[in-house]
């Protein structure tokens, strides 16, 4: 491109620049206000810029399913592998030793929900966990000593007692901390890979606990002490993965917790509560019931079908009729009603947990909001309320009938589901205000805006990298994408006129550009 030429584009720029736009030119010129969830799926390419390899052509390979697939890296499952560690060894056990009359399941819930709640007390001391190498050995160090101490009271009966206590600390501690770490890690995604990740966990949560239950003792030990040291190094692994720009702050961004969302996930979790020990008498658990695997998969498959058109609302209104189903879906049925139960039941608690693990995870994306102050809060608080579910079951049925009690949990659970899950309804979309305010998101057009300007920062990264851009010349192509004037970029960016224009001159020569508009209308093509 000649000299002329990019002078008069320079030219060009200026003149329009100085026109009047309206508060809305970025939306309407740059033309990215696509729905929410299209433009969360768009931007998936900047949270594995780093983690994926291109082939020489420069183009990022298709995914190792199908073709059009997105690429899934292994270690974001890995957060199956603790699930599967706490069936194992505290909630369904497949071997009884003398110290589990004291490590009870409430009592392992209930230290684990206190951790929670102190983490997030004290999450500006402890914001980001990512780096911090001794809180991953503190981790794996609980979880170990856990699994350890519990076989270890079957040769030392006579110290039950004290192995029990210990042992039930220690992997309620370990556990708290190891929800965190994966939490932190899934609000650096998107809600389409967080989506497509933790319906994948729970499968292999699944897969890992059918396996072990066929062991002998032998190696089922030494894979309840391989679980939390994969995990580890998994939730490591995902961290190095992920752009510098991508991962936890120091100083989180203020924001009000979103106590709705935590409220209607409590209403779920009782009522998982009220029928969990249904489960338990069953072959499979609470992490391994058909329930769960069901509508995992089903959710895993529909997000990698239907990719950018995937509505995740339609989590949360699957999970509706579900709970309803599985309070009027009663006993008297026999064998076959109780699994249609227990079905829905798991079911509809895993399907509305995927929800609130997207939406919760996306704070942390969008928002800059601290993974241990929220998802703390929400872990802990959850684990409380099923608790109380599981003594709500055993007041009810030791102060009624069998069948009167069945039919007061029956009413009182529809009608707080029901109501519980109104409320959500009136939301139409995961960037609603959840009944409570955020900096920067006044409204649903706020947060098409920031969305927009979002993948635009993103589709500016992507030309960087195809077209052999600077760093400083990226930072350049943003504010010219944002129709900045040449003063503003000087300003912005401390560097001189001709320093600014330079630079401009680079871009447009390396992406074969004349004006603006050809770099806006280049900016929309990309994938």
């Amino acid at each position: 491109m000649s000299e002329r030429t990019t002078s008069e584009a320079l030219r060009k720029d200026a003149e329009q620049s100085e026109e009047k736009r309206g508060p809305d030119a970025l939306i309407r010129d740059v033309a990215l206000t696509k729905a929410l969830e299209d433009a969360w799926a768009e931007d998936e390419h900047a949270v594995l810029s780093e983690a994926i390899p291109k082939n020489d052509a420069g183009v990022r390979p298709p995914g190792p399913l199908l073709p059009w697939m997105p690429a899934i890296l292994v270690f974001f499952l890995g957060l199956g592998l603790y699930r599967a560690w706490i069936e194992l060894v505290f909630v369904t056990p497949t071997f009884l030793f003398p110290a589990a009359n004291v490590a009870t399941h409430d009592m392992y819930d209930i230290i684990m929900a206190a951790t929670l709640l102190g983490c997030a007390a004290f999450y500006k001391r402890l914001n980001p966990l990512f780096g911090k190498r001794w809180f991953y050995a503190a981790t794996v160090g609980l979880m170990l000593m856990a699994t350890v101490l519990l076989p270890a009271s079957a040769f030392a009966p006579e110290f039950a007692v004290p192995l029990g206590w210990a042992a039930v600390a220690s992997g309620g501690v370990g556990t708290a901390f190891v929800i965190l770490l994966w939490s932190e890690l899934y609000g650096c995604l998107n809600p389409f890979r967080v989506a497509l990740y933790y319906s994948g966990s729970l499968m292999v949560a699944a897969a890992v606990i059918y396996l072990s239950r066929s062991m002998d003792f032998t190696a089922f030990f030494a894979v309840t002490i391989a679980l939390p040291l994969f995990s580890l190094g998994m939730v490591a692994a995902g961290f190095r993965s992920l752009p510098s720009d991508r991962l936890p702050r120091s100083e989180a961004a203020p924001f009000a917790i979103p106590w709705k969302a935590i409220l209607i996930m409590g209403v779920y979790a009782f009522a998982y509560g009220l029928k969990e020990a249904d489960l338990y008498q069953s072959t499979f658990g609470p992490h391994s019931s058909f329930g769960v695997v069901i509508v995992a998969a089903l959710i895993f498959l529909l997000v990698v079908v239907r990719g950018r058109r995937f509505q995740f609302s339609l989590i949360f209104r699957v999970a509706l009729p579900l709970a309803v189903c599985a309070f009027l879906v009663v006993p008297s049925m026999g064998d076959w009603g109780t699994f249609v139960t227990d079905f829905c039941i798991g079911a509809s608690y895993t399907a509305f947990s995927i929800f609130v693990m997207v939406a919760m995870a996306n704070f942390c994306y969008r928002y800059g909001a601290s993974a241990v102050l929220l998802f703390g809060i929400e872990r802990g608080l959850r684990t409380l309320v099923m608790i109380a579910g599981r003594h709500t079951d055993r007041f009810l049925h030791q102060s009624f009938e069998a069948a009167t009690g069945d039919v007061v949990l029956s009413a009182i659970v529809i009608v707080t589901v029901v109501v519980a899950t109104m409320m959500l309804l009136s939301d139409r979309d995961l960037a609603g205000r959840w009944g409570l305010a955020l900096p920067g998101m006044g409204s649903v057009e706020d947060a098409h805006a920031e969305t927009a300007r979002d993948e635009l920062v993103d589709r500016c990264s992507q030309a960087a990298q195809r077209f052999g851009l600077s760093q400083r010349e990226e930072e350049v192509l943003r504010l010219l994408a944002q129709h900045k004037k040449i003063g503003s970029i000087e300003q912005e960016l401390f560097i001189s006129n001709n320093t600014a224009k330079t630079h401009i001159r680079h871009i447009y020569r390396k992406l074969d550009v004349h004006s603006r508009d050809e770099l806006v209308a280049l900016l929309e093509g990309l994938d």
